[in-house]
Formats: structure tokens, C-alpha cells, sequence
């Protein structure tokens, strides 16, 4: 068999070694949300907006803890998250060989909760900011960006699409990710024309397309397994087969 040797020279480099270099970038952006509800705190209200239905309209308030200091702490509870996950996982040497994919990754997701914590904080202090606009566009480009970048992933137990036939089968890991980034790319399309159609069917049949396209993945997936001849156990992929 090629391509899957489990001991080879990539997957012997291990784990991308930790650099508060790498992740000074990131911390910037939690501080800058911090940072941000710091200053407007003295200028918000006491009540404020946290919540919008499917037609744009406030549904959900909360006071100036919830609404200035939530998603500051979801942001910081997330990058604490996907910066230690790759050393618990069992893959954990394949990181090395997608490092900059997944570095991407965090960027746009903790970029995306930036966004949404500016739209609160000028809703916050009466700007009139339309945050149902504001917040499509951004989930929007964060699925466009992710499609972008899924197709360098490569194999492990936390990030990417996985199934039980994308970690046993290199073939299939390749092909699902490839079209998964296309996928993707087109539901940020999708998310991002919210912000232009706003009616409960489009939300409705966004939600229908997101699960038809889920379900189509997990059965490809398989369907590409099947049809390998070179299947392997369960995790034993390696980081450079089927480049």
C-alpha cells in the first residue's frame, strides 16, 4: 500500500511547538474586546439587545455584564480551547503538517465574535447600528474563509469533517474536505444574502440546505471509503497521503 505508513519522517515531527509569537495576534483581538467594552461601559445602557429573531427583531435583552462581557469571555474561553485541543489529541503529530490552516482558522472565528461584540457594543451605546445586516455578512465570510482553508486539513480528531470513513481512509479524508470547502464557500453565500433577505422561509431554507449538505458529505464520505482500496484503521491516516 502507499501513502500510509504510519511512522514516517511528517508524522514523527509531532505537534507544532508553542509560540507566544503565534498567538499574540489572537490574544490582541480577546484584549481589543475587553479593551472595547471597558470603554463603552460608562455610555451603554442598562438594558441591552443580546438577541434577534429570524425577521431582525429584538427578542432578548440582558444588562451590562451579559451584554458587554459575554462574548469577550466566549472569545477568550475559545482561543484557550483550539490552542491546547491539538495536544490532546490522539493526531496530534499531524498538526505540524496543517499548521497554518488551523492558525487561519482560529484567526476567522475569533475575528468573527470580534464583529458581533462591535455590533452589540454600538447598539449598546444608541448608534442604531443594524446588527441583524452586520451580523450575516460576518458568519457569512467566516464560512467563506473556512471552505478556503479545509482543504489543507489534514487528518486528527477535532478539526475538519470527521467521520469514521475520513479517518480511516486517506482517499476519503482528501475528497471530503475538497468538496466540504466548496460546500462551505457556498453557505457563506448563502449567510451572508440574509443580510438582504430577510424573511423566515430564506432562514427556514438555509437551515434545509445546511443539513442536506451535511448529510451528503457523511454519505460521501463513505462512498469514497468503499471504493479505496488502500482503507486503513480507524485514525492511522497520515498527514501527507493523498497530498
Amino acid at each position: 500500500m502507499t501513502g500510509h505508513t504510519t511512522h514516517n519522517a511528517s508524522s514523527e515531527r509531532g505537534p507544532a511547538v508553542w509560540s507566544w509569537r503565534r498567538e499574540l495576534p489572537l490574544l490582541a483581538i480577546v484584549a481589543a474586546m475587553f479593551i472595547a467594552s471597558a470603554v463603552a461601559w460608562p455610555f451603554a445602557d442598562d438594558e441591552i439587545p443580546t438577541h434577534w429573531n429570524a425577521a431582525g427583531e429584538v427578542d432578548g435583552y440582558g444588562g451590562k455584564v451579559e451584554g458587554l462581557l459575554l462574548l469577550p469571555g466566549i472569545a477568550i474561553a475559545v482561543w484557550l480551547l483550539l490552542a491546547f485541543l491539538p495536544r490532546w489529541d490522539p493526531g496530534r503529530r499531524n498538526y505540524a503538517s496543517f499548521g497554518t490552516a488551523y492558525l487561519l482558522t482560529r484567526v476567522g472565528v475569533l475575528l468573527f465574535l470580534a464583529l458581533v461584540h462591535a455590533g452589540v457594543i454600538a447598539v449598546a451605546v444608541g448608534s442604531g447600528i443594524d446588527i441583524y445586516f452586520l451580523f450575516p455578512l460576518g458568519i457569512g465570510a467566516l464560512f467563506f474563509a473556512l471552505g478556503n482553508v479545509m482543504p489543507k486539513f489534514r487528518p486528527n480528531y477535532f478539526a475538519g469533517i470527521r467521520t469514521p470513513w475520513t479517518l480511516a481512509s486517506a482517499k476519503s479524508w482528501t475528497a471530503t474536505h475538497r468538496l466540504g470547502g466548496r460546500l462551505f464557500m457556498l453557505g457563506g453565500v448563502l449567510f451572508a444574502a440574509m443580510a438582504f433577505v430577510r424573511a423566515e422561509w430564506f432562514v427556514i431554507a438555509l437551515v434545509g440546505v445546511l443539513f442536506v449538505g451535511v448529510a451528503f458529505l457523511f454519505i460521501y464520505s463513505y462512498r469514497v471509503w468503499r471504493d479505496d482500496p488502500d482503507r486503513v484503521p480507524v485514525g492511522m491516516v497520515t498527514p501527507n497521503a493523498e497530498e
